[in-house]
C-alpha cells in the first residue's frame, strides 16, 4: 500500500468515526472504473473497515455483476431503471449472477433518476420479485435535466416534493433510500428537511453518509472531507497509469537508436 493509500484509509477511518460514513462507492458507469483499480479500492475499504458499493453499467450487465462477486462488494446499485420490466430484469439477473448464500450479505438497489422512473414506480412496487429489491438512489442531477431544469436546480421545492413523495412510497416497502448528485454543504437543508424518517443516506461522488448522524455537527466539513478522498483517490488512479506508461520508455528508447534504420531498410514500419 502506497503513501496516498495509506492516507485515503486515515481519511476513511476519521469519516467514519467523526461523521457518520458508511462506506465507499465506485462506477462500472459512468466512471468506468477498471477491475485493478477497484481491487486496489477494496483494499483501502477493507483497511478502513468499510463496505463498498458498486453502480454497474446497466440493470442487466451480468459480466459487472460477475466482477462484483471476484472484488467482493456490499451493494450493487444498477443506474437508469425507468420502468418495472428493466427492474424486472436487474433482479432476475442478480439471482442469476450471485448464488443464494451470498445474496444474503449484499444489498441490491436501483437508481431512480428520470421523472419517467418517478412515475412508474408504483408498477415498480407491484412487481412480484420487488421484496429482492433493498432500496432506491435519488439521482438529483439527472432527474432536474429529466424536467427541463437546471444543475443548479438540484435543491429546488420541486425537486424536494418528487424526492419526498418517492421516499415516502419506498418506505411503504421498507426500503432504504439515498440521495446522490451534487451533493454539497447546499444540499444539506434539502436532507434534513426530508428527516430521517425518508432519508437513510447520501451520497457524494465516493463517498456514502449514514443519517441522521452524518447530519448533525459540521456536516459541511464532512463533505469537504469527502471531496479530499476523491482527490486522494484520483491523484492515485493518475499515478498508477503513469508508472505504467512509463515502464517501457527506456526500452523504446534503446530499441529505436539501435534499429530505426534497418527496420526502415527492411520495409518495415517502428512509428
Amino acid at each position: 500500500m502506497n503513501l496516498l493509500e495509506k492516507r485515503m484509509v486515515d481519511t476513511l477511518k476519521d469519516l467514519k468515526e467523526n461523521h457518520s460514513v458508511v462506506g465507499v462507492k465506485a462506477e462500472f458507469e459512468a466512471e468506468g472504473t477498471r477491475l485493478e483499480e477497484m481491487l486496489r479500492l477494496k483494499e483501502v475499504c477493507m483497511r478502513a473497515d468499510l463496505g463498498l458499493t458498486i453502480k454497474i453499467g446497466g440493470c442487466e450487465a451480468i459480466r459487472d455483476m460477475y466482477e462484483c462477486r471476484v472484488i467482493g462488494i456490499e451493494r450493487v446499485v444498477a443506474p437508469m431503471v425507468e420502468s418495472a420490466y428493466a427492474l424486472k430484469k436487474f433482479l432476475a439477473a442478480t439471482h442469476l449472477a450471485f448464488p443464494e448464500d451470498e445474496r444474503k450479505d449484499i444489498s441490491f438497489a436501483v437508481n431512480i433518476e428520470t421523472i419517467s422512473a418517478c412515475r412508474a414506480f408504483e408498477e415498480m412496487l407491484a412487481l412480484n420479485q420487488i421484496a429482492s429489491l433493498d432500496g432506491i438512489v435519488m439521482g438529483r442531477v439527472d432527474l432536474t435535466g429529466s424536467i427541463k431544469l437546471g444543475r443548479d436546480d438540484i435543491n429546488s421545492p420541486q425537486v424536494f416534493e418528487i424526492t419526498k413523495e418517492l421516499f415516502s412510497k419506498a418506505k411503504i416497502r421498507s426500503m432504504e433510500t439515498a440521495i446522490g448528485g451534487g451533493v454539497s454543504a447546499h444540499s444539506l437543508p434539502f436532507f434534513r428537511d426530508l428527516g430521517p424518517a425518508l432519508l437513510d443516506r447520501y451520497e457524494t461522488r465516493k463517498v456514502i453518509f449514514s443519517c441522521p448522524g452524518a447530519l448533525v455537527g459540521n456536516a459541511a466539513g464532512a463533505i469537504l472531507k469527502a471531496v479530499g478522498f476523491e482527490l486522494l483517490w484520483l491523484k492515485n488512479k493518475r499515478d498508477f497509469y503513469r508508472l505504467i506508461a512509463a515502464e517501457d520508455e527506456q526500452r523504446i528508447a534503446m530499441l529505436e537508436s539501435r534499429y530505426s534504420g534497418a527496420i526502415a531498410k527492411a520495409g518495415g514500419a517502428y512509428a
